[in-house]
Formats: C-alpha cells, sequence, structure tokens
C-alpha cells in the first residue's frame, strides 16, 4: 500500500477525487514492439497480454470499476493465417490461466462480442471463467472478443426488428435505453476514458455507440511499453477535465 500512495502522489493520481468508473482500452502497438526489438509478431501480441494482465490487476487495486479491452476484432481475421492461430492460441491460454492469475483477486471476467465464430474451445472456456467469476465483486474485465461495434450496432437493429415484428415491443418504444438494451454491452455503464495508444488517433469501430461522451487519451506508447505510471497519466488527464454531457 505505501508503493501505491508515492507512485499515486509522484503521477498526481488522486484517488479521492472522481475515478472514472469504465475505462476502456485499444491494445494497440504489439506487432511494431516486436518489429523494433527484431522478434516475430507474435512475441509483441504476448507482451501486449502480459501488459493487459498489469494493467487488470492496478485497475482493480485503485477502485475501477469495468475496464474493457479490445483483445480481437472482428477486421482482424484479415491478418496472415498464421497471426491469427497465435492470437488465437493466446486467447485460449489467457482464458485457462485467467482464474489463477486474476480472479483470485476477485475480478469478474465477461466477454463481448459474436463469439460463435470463435472455436468450440474458446467457447467453452470462456462458458468456464466467466461462470466460474460470475459471484467475484471487484473489477469487471471486459474482453471484447471478434467484437466490431458496426456489426453489434447492425445486429441490435435486427434484434430490435424481429421483436417488433413479432409484436414484443412497439416501434415508438423504441429509443436510446432501449437500444443500448439490445447491445453486447447490456448492464455495462458507458466508458468514461478510452485509452488508445501506439500514437493512432481512431476508435477503429470500438465501443462506437457507447464511447459518444467518452474522454479520449492518446499516446505514443505502444501497448507492451504501457505501464501503470501510463495508466494513472491518463486517469489524472481525465480527472481534470470538465465533461459537460453538451451542458454548461
Amino acid at each position: 500500500m505505501r508503493l501505491l500512495r508515492r507512485k499515486t502522489k509522484k503521477h498526481g493520481l488522486d484517488t479521492s477525487r472522481d475515478l472514472p468508473v469504465h475505462i476502456a482500452v485499444i491494445m494497440d502497438g504489439n506487432g511494431r514492439w516486436a518489429a523494433r526489438r527484431g522478434l516475430p509478431r507474435n512475441a509483441g501480441h504476448r507482451e501486449g497480454a502480459n501488459t493487459l494482465k498489469r494493467v487488470v490487476k492496478e485497475c482493480n487495486a485503485i477502485g475501477i470499476k469495468y475496464l474493457t479491452a479490445f483483445a480481437f476484432s472482428t477486421e482482424n481475421w484479415n491478418r496472415p493465417r498464421q497471426e491469427v492461430n497465435a492470437l488465437m492460441q493466446l486467447l485460449l491460454e489467457f482464458l485457462q490461466n485467467a482464474e489463477k492469475e486474476l480472479a483470485g483477486t476477485n475480478i469478474r471476467i465477461t466477454v463481448i462480442g459474436d463469439t460463435d465464430k470463435l472455436s468450440e474451445e474458446i467457447r467453452n472456456e470462456i462458458d468456464r471463467v466467466v461462470a466460474n467469476t460470475a459471484a467475484n465483486t471487484g473489477l469487471n474485465l471486459v474482453i471484447a472478443l471478434n467484437y466490431g461495434s458496426r456489426c453489434e450496432i447492425a445486429a441490435a437493429a435486427a434484434r430490435i426488428a424481429r421483436d417488433v415484428r413479432e409484436g414484443r415491443i412497439e416501434p415508438e418504444d423504441v429509443d436510446e435505453e432501449l437500444f443500448s438494451n439490445y447491445l453486447y454491452t447490456s448492464g455495462i455503464p458507458d466508458p468514461d476514458l478510452v485509452i488508445r495508444p501506439s500514437g493512432e488517433y481512431r476508435l477503429s469501430n470500438f465501443l462506437l455507440w457507447q464511447s459518444s461522451y467518452s474522454e479520449f487519451w492518446y499516446s505514443d506508447i505502444l501497448w507492451p511499453d504501457f505501464s501503470k505510471e501510463h495508466l494513472y497519466q491518463a486517469i489524472s488527464d481525465y480527472q481534470n477535465r470538465n465533461r459537460r454531457f453538451g451542458g454548461l
């Protein structure tokens, strides 16, 4: 605890002030991190997974309630087959070890995305880890797997259309709140803070609906190099912003 107090003071993080309830991260730059070191891209993805574990534990320690990690997008299937297979194996290992490495700290794990397109082995691990951590009361780690926000919105619209056709709802019932309940993130608060490292300045089809009033934090840091000091800096910057939500 003494180390946490020293670090938060050094980096300007005051946990007595409002913390973001929900942080979302786009874990970008793994391949470039590896290339700069003469390593295969898979080594960068593995180091990025280790960074996620550290960030998860730190968010839990300082009292963040939700952390959504963009782990695999619907567009990532377009990468070389060897890299996709390596990413799937890394995801499987992450899920297999999640309880031992993360759930022991009272972290709850959920998954959003079109998981039907994932392998049966991965789907089984998702079901297992989600069920086994469901009663945990610490940080909610939300892993976005085979996730794409446009697909999510289109699927929600299709489900609403079916429910209207079948008489479960009326067209005039459709508003922002109802629409949100048809998204993968139903029941999860919208992100207060979206972190995008690696020098890119775009959302890349991530939480488009949910991030309409999020604060954004960009940096040139490649994800494997993202440290808890960078996390503190992002949160501290968030705390110093004036969120007006369209008002004064």
